[in-house]
């Protein structure tokens, strides 16, 4: 994590390169608020074009291939030797996404702007509206830079190898409502951690501490494997995020609820067990 004042002293001649990944489910669309202000010199990333592959096999946010993570972190001036810093509008949700595809992918130095555009702006810094031209980046996509889980992996952790953390708000995992995907419910075993709770009402991190006594209560103390899922990849790496902060390794299942109810063969569960 960063903070907005750090933030503002890195951004000289030495700067990091700035990545607005703003993005809601259902829109608006991200690059129409980038539009209207962004942080100085920051680039647009489409979380859905340049942050995942096409849905369909893998669910509705897969990763995308190697070459095409490239070819995208290249127009936007990425540079495996600058650190990144990735932003989004307050709660970093979609901001997460960025971070771990991007640690995935293998770049060595990635931070999240605590608090996103509003804190940064509450901070008392300004925005700029031009459109980011940044010289072309050399970074080269190489996976296997954070730990992934697959549909069998992830169930053998609900089972009991470990500990696999469902993200999603309580009403989803219970079953009780499910506006995307085709089937309610979670993955049988699965404790449910909403990421909502990571963070506080202006959306920061909660400190390590909270983080800590959070995930641990789930089971999730450090001495166990750690998975976490949400419904297709992008709120669960927030919560990767937070239990990186609390100093607690977990694995992502990318294709999550989306791509575990692709097969129907696979169990749900519904309800609080």
């Amino acid at each position: 994590m960063i903070s907005p004042d750090a933030l503002a002293a890195a951004l000289g001649d030495d700067r990091p390169t700035l990545l607005d990944v703003r993005w809601e489910l259902g829109g608006p669309p991200g690059r129409e608020e980038y539009l209207k202000g962004h942080l100085p010199g920051a680039v647009f990333v489409d979380l859905d074009r340049d942050l995942s592959g096409r849905p369909g096999a893998g669910g509705r946010h897969p990763l995308p291939s190697a070459d095409a993570f490239t070819r995208a972190m290249r127009a936007a001036g990425v540079r495996r030797d600058r650190p990144v810093v990735v932003y989004d509008a307050a709660n970093s949700m979609s901001a997460a996404r960025a971070w771990w595809v991007l640690r995935y992918f293998g770049h060595p130095a990635v931070s999240v702007l605590d608090g996103g555009l509003a804190a940064w702006v509450t901070a008392g810094y300004e925005l700029e509206t031009a459109v980011a031209a940044p010289a072309p980046g050399d970074f080269t996509a190489k996976p296997g830079g954070m730990p992934l889980l697959d549909a069998d992996a992830a169930a053998a952790l609900a089972r009991g190898e470990g500990v696999l953390i469902d993200a999603r708000a309580p009403a989803r995992y219970r079953g009780e409502q499910e506006p995307i995907d085709p089937v309610a419910g979670h993955i049988p075993g699965a404790v449910n951690r909403p990421t909502a709770e990571n963070v506080d009402g202006s959306g920061r991190f909660l400190e390590p501490e909270r983080l800590r006594a959070r995930f641990g209560a789930a089971g999730a103390d450090g001495r166990v494997q750690v998975g976490a899922y949400c419904g297709s990849g992008v709120s669960a790496a927030h919560e990767v995020l937070a239990l990186e902060l609390a100093g607690i390794p977990a694995a992502l299942y990318v294709g999550s609820w989306s791509d575990w109810v692709r097969d129907p063969a696979r169990a749900v569960a519904t309800g609080d067990e």
